[in-house]
C-alpha cells in the first residue's frame, strides 16, 4: 500500500489511520501565517461509521489504501442479512442489511450492485444511480394543475413514500434517484 503526504489527501481517499479505514469526507488545506502549512481532514471509518476529525501536516505520512470494486447480484434476504453472488465466481456473500440503510427499499432482486472490497472484507454496497419503481397509489390527476410546480404524494411498490408530480397516476413506472430519493421522470 502507498504512502503519501498529509498534504495530498483528497475527499474519497481510503486511509489507514489508527488501526482501522477511513474514508476522507473533506479535506481543507490552511495555511496559516505562523508555523506550518496543514490539512483539516474530517474522516468517516468504513467499519462502524463513526466520525473524526484530525489534522494531517505536509510532512506526516498516511498509508493509502485502494478497494476493489465487483459487481454482484443480489440474490435474497435472510435473518437481516443480504445475500449477493459474484457473476463470474458464482460465490455468495452476505452483508448486514443496515449497510444500505434507508435506501434498503431500492434494491430488488436480481439487480446488480458494486461491493467495494478490503482484501475479503466487503465494507460497502453501492446502487445503481436510478431506479424503475411503480406508483402504487396517489391522488387521482387533476386537469390545468401542470401549469403550476407543485408535487402529491405517492406510495411505491417497495412501500417508500416519495414526492411526484401531479401528472403521474397510479400504475406507472417511475424513475428514481437512489441517492436522493426523488422522482427523476417517467420510465
Amino acid at each position: 500500500m502507498p504512502k503519501i503526504n498529509g498534504n495530498e489527501i483528497r475527499p474519497g481517499y481510503v486511509l489507514e489511520h489508527d488501526g482501522g479505514l477511513w474514508a476522507a469526507v473533506k479535506v481543507n488545506h490552511v495555511k496559516p501565517g505562523k508555523g506550518g502549512a496543514f490539512a483539516q481532514v474530517e474522516l468517516k471509518n468504513l467499519r462502524d461509521g463513526r466520525k473524526l476529525n484530525e489534522r494531517f501536516r505536509s510532512e506526516d505520512k498516511v498509508e493509502r489504501v485502494s478497494l476493489e470494486n465487483k459487481d454482484q447480484q443480489f440474490l435474497y434476504e435472510t435473518d437481516g442479512k443480504l445475500v449477493f453472488m459474484d457473476s463470474e465466481t458464482f460465490e455468495q456473500t452476505e452483508l448486514d442489511a443496515d449497510l444500505l440503510g434507508e435506501r434498503r427499499p431500492f434494491l430488488q432482486d436480481g439487480m446488480t450492485a458494486k461491493i467495494e472490497y478490503y482484501g475479503d472484507e466487503p465494507l460497502s454496497v453501492a446502487l445503481p444511480q436510478k431506479v424503475i419503481c411503480k406508483v402504487v397509489e396517489t391522488e387521482p390527476v387533476v386537469k390545468g394543475q401542470t401549469a403550476a410546480n407543485s408535487f402529491k404524494p405517492a406510495i411505491l411498490d417497495n412501500g417508500l413514500r416519495l414526492m411526484i408530480p401531479p401528472f403521474v397516476g397510479e400504475g406507472e413506472d417511475i424513475v428514481v434517484h437512489t441517492e436522493t430519493m426523488e422522482y427523476s421522470e417517467r420510465a
